[in-house]
């Protein structure tokens, strides 16, 4: 699959770049390079072919070839296809073996290496946080900066990792009101206490109260009713338990209180609503 193997232990050197249109059809060059390539494609479609494998890469693709593997063009890239490019070599960074401390004492370094291959090919990148950056890549491209070599080298070590360790894959970090939430959810069966969510999040009721207000339309007194009634429907319909028992699972010490807030809440008392769903079945 000739992957390419990016290293903490290399930086990247970029040693040309740029963005091309096709103003007539025409076939990749064949060639073997001492460089690796990646394209990315914004427009039409770039056909090439690495080794033994063929790649089709289409409107938002970004694809890497890798240097020393012969790499021609089969089939005609059509005119109007627009690409980005970056040639790119590694070069080795040499091993820190001292660094000297506050105090002047020199102390040992032993740097942990990691590397990931870069994926091969990848689709579907319009609009997305790889496709901005490899756009911001460009704009440092073109930039005349007497720095410009610098930043270009860096950026492109940043997209590499990004790629390369897969961050977009990450999922966002949660919103303060879904963090909130599974705080709730795990402590249905204790009374809503301010103190005691100010204490989990380091923050003032009132500043947690707005932006929970904010991102979900409710309060948080709300759905911890909500959850709590939630937690009894599922008690009354998949169990035997008592009513009696489903209150003070639910955080409830008193059975005529839940009763009267379960209809308030669900629309109708525990009974009728335990009657009506073994109907259902």
């Amino acid at each position: 699959m000739n992957e390419i193997i990016f290293s903490n232990a290399a930086m990247p050197v970029v040693n040309g770049c740029g963005l091309l249109a096709a103003p007539e059809p025409f076939f990749h060059a064949d060639r073997t390079v001492d460089f690796n390539v990646m394209i990315y494609v914004l427009e039409g479609t770039i056909f090439v072919t690495e080794g033994d494998s063929d790649y089709e890469i289409k409107n938002g693709g970004l694809l890497f070839l890798k240097r020393g593997i012969r790499h021609l063009g089969k089939r005609e890239i059509p005119r109007g296809t627009r690409w980005f490019y970056v040639h790119f070599y590694f070069e080795e960074v040499p091993d820190c073996r001292d660094f000297i401390s506050s105090d002047k004492k020199i102390l040992p370094y032993s740097p942990t290496k990691y590397s990931a291959p870069l994926p091969k090919m990848l689709t579907g990148l319009r609009g997305s946080e790889i496709e901005k950056r490899i756009m911001e890549l460009w704009e440092r491209c073109c930039s005349d900066d007497i720095s410009r070599g610098w930043y270009v080298n860096l950026r492109l070590a940043e997209l590499l990792s990004f790629i390369a360790l897969r961050e977009w894959e990450i999922p966002a970090p949660k919103r303060l009101s879904d963090r909130i939430e599974e705080y709730l959810s795990a402590h249905i069966a204790e009374p809503f206490s301010a103190k005691d969510i100010e204490r989990e999040f380091f923050l003032s009721y009132k500043r947690l109260a707005a932006v929970f207000k904010e991102e979900r339309g409710i309060s948080m007194q709300q759905l911890h009713d909500r959850l709590r009634m939630d937690e009894a429907c599922r008690l009354l319909r998949s169990t035997m338990m008592p009513v009696s028992e489903a209150a003070p699972a639910v955080g409830y010490s008193d059975p005529l209180y839940f009763s009267r807030r379960f209809r308030q809440i669900i629309g109708s008392s525990p009974t009728e609503f335990r009657r009506s769903a073994a109907e259902l079945f």
